[in-house]
């Protein structure tokens, strides 16, 4: 029995219905925007029910004085099939205000997100609950900046410096 995706596509939108506001698909590629709050349990019955077992990828964008929501949380899901037509990739959006920048970890969902959310924490301040170990990945501790904000001023050497000379001073652990 062939799995399409248009039936996946489907059964999601139909089971979720009030969760997602907002559909559309690009070259076989179909997102949906997802509301915050119902967001991890969405995510429980993708995986469950509709066997997307594999995270491809998590990242951010920072629409800074573009749109309000300023943030959006981007996820690339794939779920394997028997045969190559049944491979399904899906791209799930949630939109998260500047004065909320906090979203639930899918970690204990997926455990191959963790590391994938921890680089979203360090390079946008995207805080995850629930994370199993919240620390930044790719810069110091200390660091105060978030790298891929629009709003980071990429002329300010003066955290960095500081920052570096410190790990320098002190060693690396």
């Amino acid at each position: 029995m062939s799995v399409d995706s248009d039936s996946v596509i489907g059964s999601i939108r139909s089971q979720f219905e009030s969760s997602i506001y907002k559909t559309y698909s690009f070259r076989d590629e179909t997102t949906l925007f997802v509301k915050k709050e119902s967001f991890l349990k969405f995510c429980r019955s993708l995986k469950q029910d509709f066997k997307f077992t594999y995270v491809i990828d998590i990242t951010a964008v920072d629409y800074l004085d573009i749109r309000v929501p300023r943030y959006e949380m981007v996820y690339l899901f794939h779920r394997f099939g028997d045969d190559y037509d049944e491979n399904i990739r899906i791209r799930i959006k949630v939109e998260l205000e500047d004065s909320d920048i906090t979203i639930d970890s899918i970690t204990p969902i997926w455990s191959g997100a963790n590391w994938l959310e921890r680089e979203v924490l360090d390079m946008f301040g995207i805080e995850f609950r629930g994370h199993p170990d919240p620390r930044r990945i790719l810069m110091p501790e200390d660091y105060k900046p978030h790298p891929l904000r629009k709003d980071f001023d990429v002329r300010n050497r003066q955290p960095s410096k500081e920052s570096f000379e410190k790990e320098l001073k002190e060693g690396f652990e």
